[in-house]
């Protein structure tokens, strides 16, 4: 146990770059961890490096596993199964594709176009963005892990309910014609040597950089702001967890915005900081991960408004139901 605390200290929470930037921000700055200034920057670089570093690595190893289960192949698999445990399979291949809700839509058109029951490509399409690995590393290192787990869990029954509801509701006649008519296509896998493995796993990492690195730096600017200029009382009066409607808020704020899980982290990490109720920030991430308005308009291209309605109201109801509960029990992960 003290080795595994000594690397998740220093290799997820990174307390030795925590230790630089502080000598930085005081030495180097002469600013004081205590004002304004010197704690905005500090929570600025510190985060901007930790969570650059942690992604750039992770979605390295992602891709790279990735690279075995190209979408074709990622159809065969799930079209083995059927009902519930279809969706749960669908659900767990989501967390293996580091997108967001946008960058999941073609994959949704191409397995939909393949056969695949509606439910199944819904659940990926809730899971792929809500819960992927790097997701469960960074919450971890900015939290712990049993935050990071539970997310994960919960985010996964989300997307587990969220499309067997949906195929329930024989919802089929609801896709887009056109969709049917698309048909997905791959380069042979089996034949990538290591070598052929890792410039994919390259790409990915400045593929998805180039994608992320501005919602990154906003997201935490905004969590520096919150962290260090904004009054408790403030924020407390609109998202404290003694507010009933403040997981409400929380998922409406996010729907509007569009970032990846990256992004919001840090603005969820300055929440909880100051004394916002766990859920309720949680609550926050899901609402602009999952159920971002771009998204949801890229959406409205494939499906028809019912079930494009069915699917906000699953997946919101979900999550207003998941911050409630994470503000109810949240002293258990603290």
């Amino acid at each position: 146990m003290i080795v595994f605390g000594w690397l998740n200290d220093q290799l997820l929470k990174m307390e030795w770059l925590y230790n630089a930037v502080l000598w930085l921000v005081e030495s180097v700055f002469g600013l004081s961890m205590d004002g304004r200034v010197g704690g905005s920057l500090h929570f600025f670089i510190y985060d901007v490096i930790k969570i650059f570093i942690l992604l750039s690595v992770l979605i390295f190893v992602i891709s790279y596993i990735q690279s075995f289960f190209p979408p074709e192949r990622t159809r065969r698999i799930l079209g083995r199964y059927n009902g519930v445990s279809a969706n749960i399979l669908g659900a767990l291949l989501g967390t293996i594709t580091p997108f967001c809700s946008c960058s999941s839509i073609p994959l949704f058109i191409g397995f939909t176009s393949a056969g695949l029951p509606i439910g199944v490509t819904f659940s990926f399409l809730i899971s792929s963005p809500l819960v992927d690995l790097a997701s469960i590393i960074l919450l971890a290192s900015i939290f712990n892990w049993k935050i990071a787990i539970a997310y994960v869990v919960v985010g996964l029954v989300l997307a587990v309910l969220g499309g067997t509801v949906i195929s329930k509701a024989n919802m089929e006649k609801y896709v887009e014609p056109f969709v049917y008519g698309n048909v997905l296509t791959e380069a042979e896998q089996d034949e990538l040597t290591v070598k052929d493995r890792i410039v994919i796993a390259r790409g990915q990492v400045g593929e998805i950089i180039h994608r992320v690195w501005l919602y990154i730096l906003i997201g935490v600017g905004i969590g520096a702001a919150i962290h260090n200029w904004i009054p408790e009382e403030f924020i407390s009066a609109i998202l404290g967890q003694d507010n009933w409607y403040s997981v409400l808020v929380a998922t409406i704020i996010g729907v509007p915005m569009y970032a990846d899980i990256f992004g919001t982290l840090p603005i969820a990490e300055a929440l909880v900081l100051k004394g916002v109720g766990l859920g309720t920030a949680l609550s926050f991430m899901m609402g602009v991960t999952a159920l971002s308005l771009p998204s949801m308009i890229m959406l409205k291209k494939v499906v028809k408004t019912k079930l494009l309605a069915l699917f906000f109201s699953v997946v919101t109801i979900g999550i207003i139901i998941i911050g409630y509960t994470f503000n109810a029990i949240g002293y258990l992960f603290v």
